[in-house]
């Protein structure tokens, strides 16, 4: 039983298919499932059950997968440890970030941490806040932007930005007033949200329960893009972060849109880098955190909107 051995078992596990499992391994199928096929052989048990139509891992191979996860994210942090103390912003980094936040953070701050750290190749990947921690702590991701705070003391952040909520309205809507908006204000609207998964969504619903406030309940968008448009069509309102509603101040509908900010005290959240505690990533982090922080989008987030 060798390393390589237990990658292919995590891959089956992951991609449920062993062509897809041989392609993330860049083996060939008939290598992947030979090696597996003697790694039973091996511990004299089946870990994988095998048929036309689909590839299933026994409750053994679950565990034993489980495992796996575990001894190959040891060895990886091994070889990190060993690269990140001569050269802590070289080689591979997982990033994983939110999606109300990649599209209004990353354009601004990847060209330049390419520039400036050449040999750091960042592996982005966009996802739900929990499946990003699931792969944050299953080692698949070094790291990920998420929305603080986290639970949980196997995980280190570092604070990149406070991040006020702006109410998007159409233009002429009752709320288009020139004053800061109270929530109280919001007593007779219903919000478009996003759907389950979002924890933006899960803000926002904690500002309706103590506000009175209702969901429309008709509609839940994938995205902020999407609830910024049915804005535009002037459908109804909706809670915008400062990233995403200054980058919507530059959109070709933007004149179909009122960004009103909120009194005291404003609905807002912080974001923040994570990593799992204790790896050799930490000083490779900090120093990204403290690059990303000097970008102007995020040293002033809601310098291009209205204040309140």
């Amino acid at each position: 039983m060798n390393l390589r051995d237990l990658r292919y078992l995590v891959a089956v596990a992951e991609h449920r298919h062993f062509g897809r499992a041989a392609r993330a391994c860049y083996v060939s199928q008939p290598t992947l499932s030979t090696q597996l096929k003697k790694l039973e052989e091996y511990l004299e048990v089946q870990l994988v059950e095998r048929n036309r139509r689909r590839v299933l891992l026994t409750p053994l191979g679950e565990r034993l997968a489980e495992r796996a996860r575990g001894i190959l994210s040891a060895v990886d942090d091994m070889v990190e440890v060993a690269r990140a103390q001569a050269e802590p912003m070289t080689g591979d980094v997982r990033l994983g970030v939110i999606p109300t936040v990649g599209p209004y953070l990353l354009p601004h701050v990847i060209p330049d941490l390419a520039q400036t750290f050449p040999r750091l190749r960042l592996h982005l990947r966009e996802d739900l806040t929990q499946r990003l921690l699931d792969q944050l702590r299953a080692g698949s991701l070094d790291g990920a932007i998420l929305a603080s705070p986290i639970g949980g003391d196997d995980l280190v952040s570092a604070p990149l930005c406070h991040e006020p909520f702006y109410l998007a309205v159409p233009r002429g809507h009752a709320l288009d007033h020139p004053e800061p908006v109270h929530t109280s204000d919001l007593q007779q609207t219903e919000l478009m949200l996003l759907e389950e998964g979002h924890c933006l969504r899960e803000q926002a619903l904690e500002l309706c329960r103590r506000n009175d406030v209702g969901e429309a309940a008709a509609f839940r968008a994938t995205s902020l893009e999407t609830l910024r448009q049915m804005v535009a069509a002037g459908v109804g309102v909706t809670l915008l972060p400062a990233l995403a509603a200054g980058a919507s101040r530059h959109g070709p509908d933007r004149g179909a849109i009122s960004l009103r900010p909120f009194a005291e005290p404003v609905p807002s959240r912080d974001l923040a880098l994570y990593w799992r505690a204790g790896t050799a990533r930490e000083p490779t982090f900090r120093e990204l955190v403290e690059r990303m922080c000097t970008a102007p989008v995020l040293q002033n987030p809601t310098e291009t909107l209205p204040a309140a």
